[in-house]
């Protein structure tokens, strides 16, 4: 059974998470306090976090970037605040999801499983050994997910990660963002595709050494994005 944890200091939007949660199967934990949110996210394991932004003590924005320092978890944040640059903020930092209130339960639900599975497969066991992509002085050593740019490791998150991986194996393809968001989030008709920019940008921040003129992620513009050979 999934074990998730729920940082939100409105106790009934909580509960009412919680609720869905469990009829759903899912083992739920709720704290209304951001310290207390952020010692339980770092100290405990857990399979899954939703993060509320605005908290009383510390909010979702360090929680989400202190997990981020230890662990490749699934994060999902959630708030009233709809402003890109909020989300943009979020995702960059390294949450897996931005959902805004109000939200419907069932689709926070559909989140919450499509993020599990996802997470659930990337970690099992049959991952091939030793599956390692080279070109160019970048090596994406997808058994152990981790990535080195002429010899130096970079940290990297799941996501970031899943789509830098997709695409390396995947060269010279265009993809349309609706394409790889569909792909990587596995929610073809819900969320947002600026997630996929966002996740793109950091990308060439770790691997570019021109983000200007990138030599690996080249953006086609009005269509998507493809990796260069």
């Amino acid at each position: 059974m999934s074990k998730i944890l729920i940082v939100e200091d409105e106790e009934s939007i909580a509960e009412l998470e919680k609720d869905y949660l469990e009829l759903s199967g899912f083992e739920v934990e709720i704290e209304n306090d951001g310290e207390a949110g952020l010692k339980r996210a770092i100290s405990e394991e857990f399979d899954l976090f939703i993060l509320d932004l605005m908290l009383p003590g510390v909010d979702g924005f360090e929680i989400c970037k202190k997990i981020r320092e230890t662990k490749n978890t699934p994060v999902i944040m959630i708030s009233a605040k709809k402003d890109d640059i909020d989300k943009i903020r979020g995702l960059g930092l390294g949450a897996d999801d931005y959902i805004t209130k109000p939200f419907s339960p069932s689709e926070m639900v559909a989140r919450v499983k499509a993020h599990l599975s996802r997470y659930e497969r990337l970690i099992g066991s049959g991952t091939p050994v030793n599956d390692i992509i080279e070109i160019r002085g970048l090596k994406i050593d997808k058994t152990a997910r981790r990535v080195y740019v002429n010899g130096e490791e970079k940290n990297f998150t799941t996501k970031e990660f899943d789509l830098l991986a997709f695409l390396a194996q995947n060269p010279n393809h265009v993809f349309t963002k609706e394409e790889l968001f569909s792909k990587i989030w596995d929610m073809e008709s819900i969320g947002d595709i600026a997630t996929v920019t966002v996740h793109i940008k950091k990308i060439r921040e770790k691997i570019e050494m021109n983000t200007a003129k990138p030599q690996y992620i080249e953006t086609i513009w009005g269509v998507g994005y493809r990796f260069k050979v």
